[in-house]
């Protein structure tokens, strides 16, 4: 089995949950005591959601670019990024890799295709919802991406102010299932959960539509990179 590099820490909470889903999913297909052979670079995330703020892409690519070719360097042969919105700068992160780098939009459409969705709610960061690098990437798949059209604000701050602080609220359960409700009537079939800490809060028990959760296909296809 390959090992696995991740960057992680945006925010520490879902990469919580990588580890246990990429450990969890190679005891499922090994057995017995085996785990995911895994170096995981776990950033300090302020810093990163002060370049977001402040529109510096090029700077946060930089800095991801530098820490995945560490992971390259220190024995990685196959490399995710622990987080939705950074795949924004994922052409600068893999500009120099040498080992293949698993996009978290990828799998998410293998799944709503192989389940036969076409239109699809998409939520996450305003940066994952409003900039076109995701739902291009979702269309260039023949996927039509929704996104909400009011409250995307609010969805923005309940991820940075609460969930990516390991605050869950059952108001903010809510707000995030309205929205859904919202896309589900303009035709979306499913939605993704376009953030890796939305899982906090929404499953298929409190969706309307189908819930596609970006982390657990992610990490489940990154998995199976370093199986092949």
């Amino acid at each position: 089995m390959k090992t696995i590099g991740l960057i992680g820490g945006m925010s520490w909470e879902s990469t919580a949950h990588y580890y246990r889903v990429l450990n969890q999913e190679t005891a499922r297909q090994r057995g017995g005591l085996h785990s995911a052979p895994l170096i995981v670079h776990s950033v300090d995330f302020a810093p990163i959601a002060q370049l977001q703020a402040d529109g510096n892409w090029d700077a946060a690519g930089e800095q991801l670019a530098t820490i995945a070719k560490g992971l390259q360097t220190a024995g990685a042969e196959v490399i995710g990024l622990a987080t939705n919105t950074m795949h924004i700068v994922a052409d600068t992160i893999t500009r120099d890799l040498q080992v293949p780098f698993v996009h978290i939009a990828d799998p998410t459409s293998d799944a709503l295709l192989a389940d036969g969705f076409t239109t699809i709610g998409l939520l996450g960061t305003r940066f994952t919802m409003e900039m076109g690098f995701y739902r291009d990437r979702l269309a260039s798949r023949g996927l039509q991406a929704l996104i909400p059209e009011v409250d995307r604000t609010n969805l923005n701050a309940i991820i940075y102010e609460e969930l990516c602080r390991g605050i869950v609220r059952e108001q903010s359960r809510r707000t995030y299932v309205s929205a859904i409700e919202r896309l589900a009537a303009r035709g979306a079939e499913a939605v993704i959960l376009g953030c890796t800490e939305i899982t906090m809060l929404i499953d298929d028990d409190v969706s309307p539509i189908p819930v596609y959760d970006t982390t657990d296909l992610h990490a489940k296809a990154l998995i199976a990179a370093a199986l092949s």
